[in-house]
């Protein structure tokens, strides 16, 4: 995947064991290392990395990655130590010498966010095929996925699984389930009619009577998936119609552009996605789900709507990306390099040197040399003169999250405009 990766209950906290319901993370506070407890040497990130652990450091590698960074070779093997016999990760396994057994949590969104680093990073073909075959094993009837094995399909997990299997060179439509349901099968049935309050946005899950309510960052989570991609986006395409549209012949791509047309809504007054937090205040920013729908929207070929969004984000993130950490810098990296930006001057921070030093130095770190959009788009100006500067971590009833947009930021928010 943001996750969002921000706060609020996804479905039920206290039973995750036992009946597969996650809980998200706030994106205001990153909980703090127990004292007691030391943070890996190669783990990117100095909060408890209980909760988020892998997932974090999934985003930070794939970041690096996209901008053409070397990981150093200590994280990455911090990360595939993580693993299970099973191919499955967990969250975060302290001892991960001892073996994996029945009380292991491992987890989808985990699984699925180390497969896209390591099928990006290369050389770990063993790893991503186990984790893929897992992820296979674990899909429900619906095609979709929910964030741990046998729990009711949601749009996120469903999207993060998609960005994996794309990742590995698997096309989703070509991984089928016991009734013969696709991944994108499930995504639609998350869909909301254009007729209806929210139209052409994606729900988390229906509700327990079965209807569906609006959810930005499940919006933006499935606008990506929908489109076949992973957390950074990419082979940005021309948009479709402009307008939702819906009907007994919606296939995936107009989902998406449905998707996209309304986070474009939801942006236009603000320019930022609000959050939906307990105890939050009405306007309080959702920075990670914004930086997320950034990605989808300029994956989806509106790259020009999500322009003002992303200023803004230059403008205004950086406490919160120094407060929540490596995952939080990985989601701007994503949305800057989906947008046209350069990610070593974001608002005149240098993002990419930021989350470098939240671990341990990467192998080649050129921080002077542009990305390799940022040097696509350069040479677009040398051209013609004009310039183009144009997605739940786990939560045992735990609500102190790191803001990370794709995956954590209110999955089970009732409404989010």
């Amino acid at each position: 995947m943001i996750v969002r990766r921000t706060a609020a209950v996804l479905a039920a906290t206290a039973a995750i064991a036992a009946a597969g319901a996650p809980a998200a993370l706030a994106d205001d506070k990153s909980p703090s290392a127990a004292p007691s407890q030391a943070i890996p040497s190669g783990l990117y990130g100095s909060a408890d990395p209980t909760y988020d652990g892998v997932w974090r450091q999934s985003l930070a590698l794939l970041a690096q990655h996209t901008v053409g960074e070397k990981p150093a070779a200590k994280a990455v093997d911090w990360l595939t130590g993580q693993q299970c016999a099973s191919g499955a990760f967990a969250a975060y396994r302290a001892d991960a010498s001892a073996k994996c057994d029945a009380k292991t949590m491992v987890d989808t969104n985990s699984t699925a966010a180390a497969v896209q680093a390591l099928e990006a990073l290369g050389g770990h073909d063993s790893e991503t095929g186990a984790a893929v075959k897992w992820l296979k094993s674990v899909q429900n009837k619906d095609g979709g996925w929910g964030y741990t094995p046998g729990g009711a399909s949601d749009a996120n997990s469903t999207a993060v699984v998609i960005g994996a299997l794309a990742a590995g060179g698997t096309d989703p439509k070509s991984v089928p389930s016991k009734d013969d349901k696709t991944p994108y099968d499930a995504l639609l049935t998350f869909s909301l009619p254009c007729e209806e309050n929210g139209g052409g946005s994606f729900a988390f899950q229906p509700d327990k009577k079965g209807k569906l309510a609006a959810n930005a960052d499940a919006t933006a989570a499935a606008v990506t998936g929908a489109l076949g991609k992973g957390f950074a986006g990419a082979d940005v395409k021309p948009a479709g119609a402009p307008a939702c549209k819906s009907g007994d012949n919606l296939d995936a791509e107009q989902a998406a552009q449905n998707g996209a047309a309304y986070l474009t809504t939801a942006l236009a007054k603000d320019k930022y996605l609000k959050s939906a937090l307990a105890g939050a205040t009405m306007d309080a920013p959702d920075y990670g789900n914004t930086a997320d729908a950034v990605v989808a929207l300029s994956t989806a070929g509106r790259g020009d709507k999500a322009a003002d969004a992303l200023r803004w984000l230059e403008k205004n993130s950086g406490a919160w990306a120094a407060k929540a950490g490596p995952a939080a810098y990985a989601q701007l990296i994503f949305a800057a390099e989906a947008n046209g930006a350069d990610p070593r001057d974001f608002g005149g921070a240098d993002l990419v040197k930021q989350l470098n030093a939240t671990g341990p130095a990467t192998q080649v770190s050129d921080s002077a040399a542009p990305s390799a959009k940022s040097t696509s788009d350069e040479k677009k100006k040398d051209d013609d003169g004009s310039g183009v500067g144009v997605w739940w971590i786990v939560g045992v009833g735990l609500v102190a999250g790191i803001g990370v947009g794709f995956l954590f930021s209110g999955r089970n928010k009732k409404q989010q405009l």
